[in-house]
């Protein structure tokens, strides 16, 4: 018997014939990883202890797979945002020909926990398709340097929904100009399966031989790195 393997979901990120190579294109996380985290040593020998391994986050593979989910979509052009009055006006301006920030009506967030920043709005120019069955989570890039922004996090259906998908964000710098480089990061896109939104779940205390493998999966992590990434995903 053939066995074949399956391919893997496409993912589509479209834009107008004269945008192409103009704009900056989205790109898969994992290979615009922050210089912070490039230059971060796997081990750290200043912290080396007897009590004390030094492993920093680059040995962290929950850290890790987070911010290398899916894709990063960047901003099409470079942005000012001119912040004043204690962050309650946000000015944007731009040279390049297609819109790149609006304004959304403060009523509709009023109470909100950013204010008195206004509620704004980037503008994509990019459309992103998937397979039925497949929707896309935005939200701020995980585990990245904070931007004078941050963009407000939503699930968009993308299997149906056609339109450019824009990003509304707040202001979070203090008041001042801010150039916002084409290219910068806007949102992480990671894409997953809307029926795996509907998985049931089970709260109770655990049993003898759960316990057991929470500890033995909880004494190989502490016992040698690379144990959660080798065995841990294989067990499921």
């Amino acid at each position: 018997m053939f066995h074949f393997r399956k391919s893997p979901a496409l993912i589509r990120f479209l834009c107008r014939p004269e945008d192409r190579d103009v704009i900056a294109p989205p790109v898969p996380a994992k290979t615009i990883l922050p210089d912070w985290f490039r230059k971060l040593p796997a081990v750290d020998q200043r912290a080396l202890s007897a009590t004390n391994n030094g492993l920093t986050v680059k040995r962290c593979m929950p850290f890790l797979d987070a911010m290398t989910a899916g894709w990063i979509l960047p901003l099409a052009a470079t942005v000012r945002l001119d912040i004043k009055d204690s962050g309650s006006v946000v000015e944007a301006g731009w040279e390049f020909d297609r819109v790149m920030v609006s304004n959304h009506g403060p009523h509709q967030v009023a109470g909100n926990p950013r204010e008195p920043s206004p509620p704004c709005k980037f503008h994509n120019h990019w459309t992103i398709h998937t397979p039925p069955g497949w929707s896309c989570l935005f939200v701020p890039p995980l585990n990245r340097p904070a931007q004078p922004f941050e963009c407000v996090a939503g699930v968009v259906d993308t299997d149906t929904y056609a339109a450019n998908i824009h990003f509304p964000f707040f202001a979070t710098a203090p008041d001042g100009l801010h150039v916002i480089e084409k290219g910068t990061p806007l949102v992480q896109v990671i894409p997953f399966r809307r029926d795996s939104l509907s998985m049931k779940a089970e709260i109770r205390a655990e049993e003898d031989n759960e316990a057991m493998e929470r500890e033995t999966a909880h004494r190989n992590t502490i016992a040698g790195e690379g144990w959660y990434r080798k065995w841990a995903r294989v067990a499921r």
